[in-house]
């Protein structure tokens, strides 16, 4: 019974223990930002592809999937449906390229800081991480 009941919590939850969030961080704001970025790196340690749906946290309004494209000398962010995480592959989500956009912050973002997040996956489900707050990436500060 002891080996039914523990294959059972194996086959239950194999897609949440494939998607893997390294170094979750997010850029100090300037007094009265009422936006700000985060960045990561997705890890999809599964055989099929998974796609980031969504994400919330309790410090903004919402939490929206952006990319930046160049028009000619221009910089521009628009909104996706959120990020294809291949099969056996990684999803990077850094400036200048894909990233969430925190909007409506109750409060800057400042160094030192550890922003709450709730990821959605498609297949994966609900996976809490905490973004750290710094003068940039980990490691580059």
């Amino acid at each position: 019974m002891r080996s039914l009941a523990f294959a059972l919590v194996l086959l239950s939850s194999p897609a949440w223990a494939q998607v893997e969030v390294e170094n979750p961080w997010s850029r100090a704001t300037a007094p009265g930002a009422k936006v700000a970025a985060g960045y990561m790196v997705l890890h999809n340690k599964a055989a099929s592809q998974d796609r980031l749906v969504s994400a919330s946290t309790p410090l903004a309004r919402k939490v929206e999937t952006h990319v930046t494209t160049r028009d000619g000398d221009i910089m521009r962010m628009r909104e996706v449906k959120g990020y294809e995480i291949p099969a056996n592959g990684r999803f990077e989500l850094k400036p200048g390229g894909p990233h969430l956009m925190f909007v409506d912050v109750k409060k800057p973002f400042a160094e030192g800081d550890v922003v709450p997040v709730s990821l959605r996956f498609e297949k994966a489900g609900e996976k809490k991480v905490e973004f750290r707050v710094g003068r940039g990436a980990p490691g580059r500060h």
